[in-house]
């Protein structure tokens, strides 16, 4: 079994992901106030999820490069300047065109620092990278349940949710200083080991005609991406649709189904990312023990229960006790599924978290406003009837990944199959 040793760098960057969690946890409360403050309709709003997944798309293609040209770590750093940037700016500005080319900036900047710390975090725990990136994004998922609940109790104060955005550009700062204070310095570059991807598949499905271990971020640079990761890049569009569209539009759901207010409302998104921070604190250590894809299979599952009693509750106690459940499901979907890809991509692993990304620009892009456009037409209870299809589309990929990763190669001298 493999063991998770979590050291200054480790820790360095889970706090990095943390920050990036404050803003997208807190935005998703905020779309619907933007909406009433700027008088647009479900779908017009859902736009700045488009905003999100254009920006996801633009960080995607410039990690890879920048990450090649100054490294992991300074590229992570660069991302985190550019969201504190974003932000900034998206407490200033107030028309629809100026909120949504904000969070485009936002996002492309955000992408860059998830990249980043996916493939350290793979390069530099290896076959513990699943509890690695599980842990990681529980500390997302932390940071996640402090920003709705502040912006909630601001919205009830009467001081709106602009100042609470602020805080983002503050915590950046200090994570900075004490990364600089005690001398925490994140790789640039990691020998790429293949102990990791040996877990998951058989060898002869990286890139044939590369090298058996081939070092550096470079050498992956034009290695071809076998079929798993493009199943798991797809998994990533639907799960990460699943994801959004909570965020985003749950609000509404809480306030025209459930009878909350909309601070109350707001503040009981946080829910959802209780729930998520419980699980990936948990899934770690099962991440350590259960192979990835029954695993993921199982977190589905759960979604799925925790979407029925959410949906078909009348009262808020028991929509946001159903909150609480699917965030315990959606915990595991995005770091099992990354982990996954990042480690069957092997020696290409800044070229696969580049491409990852599109696979989320998908997602944030298509379902919200789809999800919105429906939701105009129908209301967003019966919209969200869209969720457990994304979730049987997850369920049926996580499947088909899981047959593919154990299927023999006809050269089977050296084969590794996915543990059972």
């Amino acid at each position: 079994m493999p063991r998770l040793t979590r050291d200054r760098t480790t820790w360095l960057t889970y706090a990095q992901l943390g920050l990036w969690g404050f803003f997208l946890y807190g935005f998703g409360p905020v779309v619907p106030l933007l909406r009433d403050e700027q008088g647009t309709s479900a779908a017009v709003a859902g736009l700045h999820s488009t905003g999100i997944a254009v920006g996801a798309v633009a960080g995607g293609a410039l990690f890879a490069p920048v990450a090649r040209r100054l490294g992991r770590g300074p590229a992570i750093w660069l991302g985190l300047a550019g969201v504190a940037a974003g932000v900034a700016a998206l407490g200033l500005l107030h028309p629809l065109p100026a909120t949504i080319a904000a969070v485009a900036v936002i996002a492309t900047f955000g992408m860059m620092v998830i990249s980043g710390v996916n493939v350290v975090l793979v390069a530099h725990h290896g076959p513990a990278a699943p509890a690695a990136l599980a842990e990681a994004n529980a500390a997302c998922a932390g940071m996640g349940i402090l920003a709705p609940l502040v912006i909630g109790a601001a919205v009830g104060a009467g001081l709106g949710w602009r100042p609470v955005m602020a805080a983002e550009v503050g915590l950046i700062t200090l994570v900075a200083l004490a990364a600089l204070t005690f001398r925490v310095r994140l790789p640039k570059a990691t020998p790429y080991d293949d102990s990791s991807s040996a877990r998951l598949m058989p060898r002869s499905d990286l890139e044939p005609s590369a090298p058996a271990h081939p070092v550096g971020a470079t050498a992956g640079a034009s290695a071809r991406l076998p079929r798993a990761y493009w199943i798991a890049w797809v998994l990533m569009s639907v799960t990460g649709s699943i994801e959004v569209c909570l965020s985003l539009w749950t609000a509404d759901v809480l306030r025209t189904h459930a009878g909350l207010s909309a601070g109350g409302a707001s503040a009981a998104v946080a829910a959802i990312v209780c729930g998520m921070f419980a699980g990936r604190a948990a899934g770690g250590r099962f991440a350590l023990r259960l192979p990835p894809v029954p695993l993921l299979l199982g977190a589905l599952s759960v979604s799925l229960v925790g979407f029925a009693l959410f949906w078909s509750a009348q009262v808020g106690w028991l929509a946001v006790t159903g909150l609480v459940v699917l965030g315990l499901g959606n915990a595991l979907h995005y770091p099992l599924a990354i982990s996954i890809a990042l480690t069957v991509a092997g020696p290409a692993a800044d070229k696969a978290a580049g491409w990852s990304s599109y696979s989320m620009g998908v997602g944030f892009g298509i379902a919200p406003v789809a999800l919105g456009w429906v939701a105009d037409g129908v209301g967003p209870h019966l919209a969200f009837l869209l969720l457990p299809g994304f979730i049987a589309a997850g369920l049926l990929l996580t499947a088909r990944l899981g047959r593919v990763l154990r299927t023999p190669h006809p050269t089977a001298d050296d084969l590794v199959r996915l543990p059972a």
